[in-house]
This record gives structure tokens, sequence and C-alpha cells, in this order.
């Protein structure tokens, strides 16, 4: 059975694998990653494990999961299922490193767009030829809401909610309006380009605020909240593919 442990900045998700069915997944706080990974680690039989991290770990923590797991740490050295073409491959984070790899392997030979709507929205295509060329990095839904309130004098700190007036006649649905419109035509904007430029184009949604979005966007989209997760686990299959 995989482990496969998605660090956030303020959560960890984690999930048990077998070969390529998640068997189940389940999220608690950065603080308790040793004490749950016991819990895990006396139920089941883990043969290997990977952790991604957005944010920092303690280098202890790390040292301590090493002595409990055969595991791997993905990093910019990991060995990958695609043709990593950026630029600058040491600075691609490696939540876009496993949502490509699962792009590569759910949608073999086709050009994917990977949409990732969490705390930011993130872009990231990949050719038919599993050439991973980039993408975009915009500030999610909560950002645009957090952001309003912090840089204003006077406008509310409010909770993401769906708009059914264009036009804002207070300053909550001004609000609601403004951010969730903005985020529903920016989605549908790039999806547009990015499909008058490659034929065939797969669309992939993802993250915390995949379902809040989903039935709002025009284009016809595969909506999958644990695609990272499955990146993750395929780049573990990848890495022993011949145990």
């Amino acid at each position: 059975m995989n482990l496969v442990i998605d660090v956030g900045n303020t959560c960890v998700k984690v999930a048990l694998f077998e070969r390529d069915t998640l068997y189940f997944d389940f999220l608690f706080e950065k603080k308790e990653l040793i004490k749950e990974l016991k819990k895990i680690q006396k139920k089941h039989k883990i043969a290997k494990a990977i952790i991604s991290s957005v944010a920092t770990i303690p280098k202890k923590s790390i040292e301590k999961l090493q002595l409990m797991f055969n595991l791997t740490e993905l990093d910019s050295n990991t060995n990958i299922p695609f043709y990593n073409r950026y630029a600058t491959p040491k600075t691609l984070g490696v939540d876009r490193i496993a949502l490509v790899s699962a792009a590569v392997t759910k949608f073999p030979n086709k050009n994917v767009l990977v949409i990732d709507a969490g705390t930011c929205i993130t872009y990231d295509f990949v050719t038919d030829k599993q050439e991973y060329l980039g993408g975009a990095i915009a500030p999610g839904l909560k950002m645009r809401y957090k952001s309003l309130h912090d840089f204003t004098a006077n406008l509310p700190l409010l909770n993401p909610k769906h708009s059914e007036k264009l036009i804002g006649n207070t300053t909550k649905v001004s609000i609601h309006s403004g951010v969730v419109n903005g985020v529903l035509c920016e989605i549908d904007g790039i999806i547009a380009q990015y499909k008058r430029e490659n034929k065939n184009l797969t669309i992939v949604l993802t993250g915390g605020d995949t379902y809040f979005l989903l039935e709002r966007l025009k284009s016809s989209i595969f909506a999958n909240p644990n695609f990272l997760l499955e990146g993750l686990n395929e780049i573990l299959i990848y890495n022993n593919k011949n145990d």
C-alpha cells in the first residue's frame, strides 16, 4: 500500500493507495503530522511513501518519517513521468509537479490544462508529447476576498458565496459579484485562449474550490479534487516501477 502525504501551509492531506486506486484520504492540522502518521502506520501495512510540501517541514520531522517509512521526498531532482520544459525547473512548485504527473498518466497522448483552484489558482499545460511548458499563477478566491478587506479601510471580510446578481446593490453583494464573477470570467477566458491554440484539449479542475466553481463554468471540464494526491501516487509508482 502506498502512503501519499501532501503538506500545505496549515493542513496536511493524506491518502492511501492500492497501486493506482485511492483507498481513503483525510485531512488534519500540520502540527499533528507525526502523531497522525503513526496511527496510520499501526493500522496499515505501508510499502512506500511520498511527501510533498509547499511549506517548510522541520528537518527533524523528515528524519522521523524516513525512519518510519520507505520515503520519497518530492523535489526538483525527483524522477517524473514527463519532460519538464519549464525555464526555471528548480523553482517549479512540487504541487504543480504532482498535478502534471497526474495529467500525463490519466490522459496519455493528450494536451491537458490542469486548473488548481486553491489558495492560488494555478494553470499548468502539458502537451500530447508529455512536454510540460508552464502555465500561470493567480490569486485564489479566498485570497481575493482577503485582499479587499486587508488593503481597504471599510470593506468587510466575506466567505465565498455565489451571487445571482451581476450588478451588486449592496457592498456585500458587490464584493461577491466582483470576486466570483471575476474568477469565473478569468478561468473561462484562459480556457478559451488555450483551446484556440491547442487541439483536443482536455481540462481538469481540482483543488479546494473545485465544486464551488464547477457548476458556473461554461467549459466542459473533468472535476477531480484528489488530482494532486493521484499525481503524487503516480510519481511514487514511476520511481518504483521495477519493484
